[in-house]
């Protein structure tokens, strides 16, 4: 099988031939269809002082499972978060991590819709939005972002802004259904709103606090990290809470699968709709890593093995 590897911090993604992983206990061997693009795993590769593999989201068939599988077969549809060899012909996914792809959508619904989905429902979720509240959301076009705005939207926010970082991408973020749209350098960002759900972190974590009002909360949940003033909290009393699918996914699998329930359900009905970037081969990596740096995607990154 071929997958993708680097061998030193920032690269070069190169293609190599690999013999398949065999499942060990609780695992599912599953041939990738499509496979999403992170931030996190572009920032690995630039970042991280060691190489490591590249893991990520994955949707494919089941083509061998492990000792102590029960919820899945041979010939299943699955997509789930691999933290193993991901960007590869095959990968393995425990099977607490894999969910099942309903008939009626593709590996790359999949992969566009679930992970990305469950972040962003997850830290709207943490916000405890109530009807009628005002949203902001930053990164709003980006593959978590872009399904946080129209989330938002369903769970009754009375107004919706996006953030983003070229005004270019402001057509897109209000055809999902933002109300306004803001630019990160702008000299104020608006209209206070209730909460914030940010995925971005660093310097934009004090406008972020800024823009929301007196008693309103901030989920921060990037990898950017970033630090927050503790004025800045007690001027308005305000909040912020950080959140992590993981230990989610690790520790409440109940929720985990609710959520997962819901966003196909919003898929079904048309209240959701996932937006694929770009669709590149695995030969392509870097290009689609290219995508994310330089923050240019409206939407999903997704490779196709």
């Amino acid at each position: 099988m071929r997958r993708v590897r680097y061998e030193s911090r920032g690269g070069p993604l190169f293609v190599e031939e690999a013999p398949p992983p065999a499942p060990g206990p609780g695992e599912l061997l599953v041939r990738a269809e499509a496979i999403g693009v992170t931030l996190p795993a572009v920032r690995q590769v630039s970042e991280a002082a060691e190489p490591g593999p590249l893991g990520g989201e994955i949707a494919g068939e089941v083509t061998a499972v492990g000792e102590g599988v029960t919820r899945f077969g041979t010939g299943d549809r699955v997509t789930g978060l691999c933290f193993g060899h991901g960007y590869a012909d095959f990968a393995l996914l425990h099977e607490a991590m894999a969910s099942p792809v309903p008939a009626d959508a593709s590996a790359v619904d999949a992969v566009a819709l679930v992970r990305s989905g469950l972040v962003a429902l997850g830290a709207l979720e943490a916000a405890r939005p109530q009807p009628g509240e005002a949203a902001l959301v930053t990164a709003a076009a980006s593959g978590v972002g872009h399904l946080a705005v129209q989330l938002a939207r369903t769970r009754g926010a009375g107004r919706v802004v996006g953030a983003v970082s070229d005004p270019a991408k402001a057509g897109f973020v209000r055809g999902l259904g933002a109300d306004h749209v803001i630019t990160y350098g702008d000299n104020g960002w608006g209209t206070p709103v209730d909460y914030v759900l940010d995925a971005v972190g660093g310097e934009l974590l004090t406008p972020a606090l800024h823009v929301l009002v007196p008693e309103g909360r901030l989920v921060a949940y990037s990898s950017g990290g970033g630090t927050i003033q503790a004025y800045d909290l007690l001027v308005g009393a305000k909040s912020v809470t950080g959140f992590q699918m993981a230990r989610i996914a690790r520790g409440k699998p109940e929720l985990y699968e609710q959520w997962r329930e819901e966003l196909w359900r919003l898929f079904a009905a048309g209240e959701l709709r996932p937006v694929v970037h770009g669709e590149f081969a695995l030969e392509d990596a870097a290009k689609a890593h290219g995508e994310i740096e330089s923050r240019s995607n409206l939407g999903k990154v997704v490779l196709i093995p």
